[in-house]
């Protein structure tokens, strides 16, 4: 499994972006694909996750009512809607792949920065 974010970039606080996740390999058989996020000075930490079906979708508490996760099964691609994002969203954004739902990451992307500017 190979995965690609990019999307990522500067804006403003209370501005949007839409991260992407081009996937390839055996991601039909994967359990979830997720986003995490490391920002400077911090641990990495869980963001997003959806089930291979999309019907089984998780938010960290930090990120509900203002990102969504979502993906294009005929395209292979994860995606992270961010709205009304603030400095403390700053941070390089990760793309997983979990081959059974709920357990660590097997996969990894290279990752996309985000920052936001006050």
């Amino acid at each position: 499994v190979q995965l690609v974010e990019s999307g990522g970039g500067l804006v403003q606080a209370g501005g949007s972006l839409r991260l992407s996740c081009a996937a390839s390999g055996r991601t039909s058989s994967s359990g979830s694909m997720d986003w995490f996020r490391r920002a400077p000075g911090k641990e990495r930490e869980f963001v997003a996750r959806i089930s291979s079906s999309g019907l089984g979708i998780a938010y960290a508490d930090s990120v509900k009512g203002r990102f969504s996760i979502s993906r294009d099964s005929a395209k292979n691609t994860l995606y992270l809607h961010m709205n009304s994002l603030q400095p403390e969203d700053t941070a390089v954004y990760y793309c997983a792949v979990s081959l059974r739902y709920g357990d660590p990451p097997d996969y990894w992307g290279q990752g996309t920065q985000v920052t936001v500017s006050s």
